[in-house]
């Protein structure tokens, strides 16, 4: 018997996609700033979705006594070899203490010294038990009125008129449903996108990775096959992490002052370079030179901070706590070896994402991006996703209050045939007979693809031109496989949606791979036929897809004093 899926139709003022870190924050600014109503819809639960799932130890953006929002944004800068927009990056710096406090205010317990200063960690970083983090702000959201948060429903395309946001399509995780929503602004926070390259660890424990294995780079897509401009995909994001159990190395590097070490006991760090990426080309260097494995030289450190680290671990990556107990020796006895991830797309860390203005708003009218999934604005973090989040629902609210009467809408008959488009694309997939392979199954080529032919582990994260053409073809090859999956139920069916999501960005990360003829960022986008940098591309690399076809963009920089505002 062929499934059928109920159509519900629901509107609210605002429409948050994403119940994570920016999309908490986004509900919170709407309330305190308007009467606005307000429905986040969340794939997961919002208790303990998105990167705040598991809890972090520090905030690793924040401005310490003697350093200014200017300095944060001379650091970032730096780390990204320039392609910031400096214009974002200042915005965002000068939420950052602001937003740090309003989590403590709700709850966050913020570590101390005697004079009742926060304990600093380095530069830009002050120490807190965050292990509840998102609980926090989830409790926040729910107290809110005429805010409703609706889980386990998956949002898989935006509703678009000439341009203009109306809404957006979602299915239930669980129930087989179709939501219609129409908003009269939508904050996109989805966060980044994980699985798109072969990951550190096989079966099993293929979850185990640095970026949420849930986040698809669903916003991304949606925003990809609505039109809107997406910019630096290239600057993907590798993290350098312990090995096996991928737990952050910063505890331990700025914890106890760790160095980066090869197997001969030589401290190689400074060899290659600071930066992000040039930590994991290091390591990736000593490796391939046969000076490998690497590690963060622990070995002789004191009692007291073996205690700290397993602690610290305690709060946010347990497994490397537990890796410590059970191999019977603790930190002081054993350098903790380390490696590189597979690339993740993720606007957090790197400058990838939708191309926004100063307000956070895309190339599409009505819609605002927030957090991971926004552009141009690298180092981030959580409270730089807090202060976006802000930042995008104030712009909201003021577009809003300020719309004239000139809306675009649908016709009654245009948005009949978009849910008869709509639904009969889900119960295709609920009901397909022909199906060749499973998602799991196309999920894994796809992987290997990217791995091989786009820059993942396998490759040391190196590509050349002729391989990123293979990539997109067999990516190409992978989509029209695609289109006869079979999903058993609801559940099954966000499965085959995020695959899809993947695939979708996976061709615009090829593509803009190849648009950047240079190697600005090593391991990042290491262009093996391109291998020096180049200040021609001093330049933004940006895509967008037009009349079916993915074009590249090219933009100038915008520096220091300078903003950038839409002009379509």
């Amino acid at each position: 018997m062929s499934k059928n899926v109920q159509v519900k139709k629901l509107e609210t003022d605002v429409l948050i996609i994403g119940g994570g870190t920016a999309g908490c924050y986004a509900a919170l600014t709407i309330r305190e700033n308007s009467n606005a109503s307000v429905l986040i819809l969340e794939k997961a639960n919002i208790k303990r979705s998105g990167c705040l799932a598991a809890g972090v130890n520090a905030i690793n953006a924040y401005i310490v006594k003697g350093r200014t929002p200017e300095d944060y944004v001379d650091y970032a800068k730096k780390d990204a070899d320039n392609i910031v927009r400096e214009d974002l990056l200042l915005t965002m710096s000068q939420g950052l203490n602001k937003v740090t406090k309003k989590l403590e205010d709700l709850g966050l317990v913020i570590l101390k010294d005697e004079n009742g200063e926060y304990v600093a960690r380095g530069n830009r970083n002050i120490k807190i038990n965050g292990e509840n983090i998102k609980p926090i702000l989830a409790d926040a959201v729910q107290e809110l009125n005429d805010v409703t948060v609706m889980n386990q429903v998956n949002v898989i395309d935006y509703i678009v008129k000439d341009n203009q946001i109306l809404g957006a399509f979602a299915v239930g995780a669980e129930e087989e449903i179709l939501y219609e929503i129409k908003a009269k602004r939508v904050i996109c926070a989805t966060g980044g996108a994980a699985g798109l390259y072969k990951p550190n660890n096989p079966g099993f424990s293929r979850h185990k990775m640095w970026y949420p294995p849930f986040n698809t780079g669903a916003g991304y897509a949606m925003g990809i096959k609505a039109g809107a401009e997406m910019t630096t995909f290239e600057m993907r994001f590798i993290a350098l992490r312990c090995k096996d159990t991928i737990a952050p190395t910063g505890t331990i590097a700025q914890g106890v002052g760790a160095k980066q070490v090869n197997s001969k006991g030589e401290v190689y760090e400074a060899k290659y370079g600071l930066t992000t990426s040039e930590r994991v080309y290091g390591t990736v260097k000593e490796n391939q030179e046969g000076r490998g494995p690497c590690y963060l030289r622990t070995e002789g450190i004191t009692s007291a901070q073996d205690e700290e680290l397993k602690k610290a671990y305690l709060n946010m990556a347990p497994s490397q706590t537990l890796k410590w107990i059970e191999s019977g020796k603790n930190p002081s006895e054993q350098n903790v070896e380390i490696e590189g991830t597979e690339p993740y797309i993720v606007g957090g860390h790197t400058a990838s994402g939708y191309w926004v203005d100063t307000k956070r708003e895309t190339t599409i009218k009505g819609l605002y991006a927030a957090g991971d999934v926004a552009g141009g604005c690298p180092q981030k973090y959580v409270t730089g996703a807090l202060v976006e989040g802000e930042i995008a629902a104030k712009a909201a609210v003021e577009a809003i209050n300020n719309s004239d009467e000139n809306v675009i809408t649908l016709s009654t008959a245009e948005e009949d045939l978009l849910i008869k488009k709509k639904k009969s694309e889900v119960e295709k997939v609920l009901n397909s007979e022909n199906q060749i392979f499973n998602f799991e199954q196309l999920e894994e080529a796809m992987q290997k693809v990217m791995d091989t032919y786009a820059g993942g582990i396998g490759s040391s994260y190196q590509f050349n031109e002729k391989q990123l053409k293979l990539a997109m073809e067999k990516i190409e090859q992978i989509e029209k496989l695609s289109e006869s999956l079979y999903a058993e139920d609801m559940h099954e069916l966000m499965f085959v949606y995020e695959l899809k999501e993947r695939l979708t960005l996976c061709k615009s990360v090829i593509a803009h791979l190849k648009a950047r003829k240079e190697t600005r960022w090593h391991s990042f986008a290491e262009n093996l036929d391109y291998p020096e940098k180049s200040d021609e591309w001093l330049k933004y690399v940006n895509s967008k897809l037009i009349d079916g076809k993915l074009t590249m963009l090219y933009r100038d920089l915008v520096g220091r004093g300078e903003t950038y505002e839409h002009s379509n």
